[in-house]
């Protein structure tokens, strides 16, 4: 795909949507940090049943962490791998106590040393809570870049280093949550809405759908 066809999608993208934001329900960034830390291998509406329900009770470290891991796992047990999770977050909230005053660190080194976190994660908390032009690459994410031709890699590591290079400065802020909506309810794994897709025109994919 050539720097025009790129530029294009993402102008489209961005009038579509001028301000995208995470799905994930969150008031802070310790919340985005909990809350993305918990949509591992699970939904982002499955998550906000949880913590919409937890962070009203809950949503410090030192709060979380006095429920323990037990009392966390109350809430979240509606999410797959609750009882890992729930330990990792417990483990996490200590971490954030003892060594960053109980703040989030604006550091991915630092993020990345948090049971639970890793490189995904630790982009997203950077883009959403603290505007890096980081770009976490999940499966819509990788299966959009891939199928689209915009940004092609073998895994999501490639992915990610490819749209790095390929995204314009002015667009990377937000280009992940643009990608991961449109991953979400357009580019649809199974069955790609191509009819109603306001980049049909210029996605080369072959095998489009009505």
């Amino acid at each position: 795909m050539n720097k025009a066809k790129r530029l294009e999608i993402l102008t489209r993208l961005r009038d579509a949507n001028p301000h995208p934001t995470t799905e994930l329900n969150f008031s802070s960034p310790f919340e985005l940090l909990v809350a993305v830390t918990l949509s591992a291998q699970a939904t982002d509406v499955s998550v906000n049943k949880a913590t919409d329900k937890l962070f009203p009770v809950a949503n410090t470290p030192e709060a979380i962490y006095a429920l323990g891991v037990d009392g966390l796992k109350e809430y979240i047990k509606t999410i797959g791998l609750f009882n890992s999770k729930a330990q990792n977050v417990h483990k996490l909230c200590q971490i954030l106590i003892e060594q960053h005053n109980s703040e989030v660190p604006e550091s991915r080194e630092a993020l990345e040393a948090l049971p639970g976190v890793g490189r995904k994660t630790a982009n997203v908390v950077l883009n959403t809570a603290f505007g890096w032009p980081t770009i976490a690459v999940d499966t819509h994410i990788y299966r959009v870049s891939n199928r689209t031709k915009f940004a092609m890699g073998k895994n999501v590591d490639k992915v990610e280093e490819k749209l790095l290079k390929v995204v314009p400065k002015e667009f990377k802020v937000d280009v992940h949550h643009w990608l991961i909506l449109h991953g979400r309810y357009t580019c649809l794994a199974r069955k790609p809405r191509c009819g109603s897709c306001i980049i049909e025109d210029l996605c080369e994919y072959k095998d489009k759908t009505e």
